[in-house]
């Protein structure tokens, strides 16, 4: 899979939830990246890769059926945040959408 190709899936996927988005060269976290009530819940990574934050069930699924790999940033394991190669861009969209209603939600019972 090509750069490209990761770029056009990830805007794709903003496309999809009407956000618009521009690619960023910065290397800082979260400069390509989705957010619902100020909280990241999908971005490229550098790699170009899919980056999600979704409930521990689903991330335990696409773990064990080998189509994520957990996010790892400085050696570091970073529990909740999975990531997706390029591979199909229909699951980004349905996932990438699973991860904002994750986010929303549980930033919505965070505030009260």
């Amino acid at each position: 899979m090509t750069r490209d190709s990761a770029l056009a899936f990830f805007a794709a996927v903003a496309a999809n939830q009407n956000v618009e988005w521009v690619p960023a060269d910065s290397r800082k976290f979260g400069a390509n990246a989705l957010r619902v009530n100020g909280k990241i819940y999908a971005a490229l990574t550098r790699s170009r890769r899919l980056l999600l934050k979704l409930p521990p069930t689903r991330v335990a699924e696409l773990l064990e059926s080998k189509r994520a790999e957990r996010m790892q940033s400085g050696g570091r394991v970073m529990k909740g945040w999975i990531t997706l190669p390029p591979d199909d861009k229909k699951e980004w969209i349905t996932l990438s959408e699973e991860a904002r209603v994750f986010v929303a939600a549980e930033s919505r019972r965070k505030r009260r």
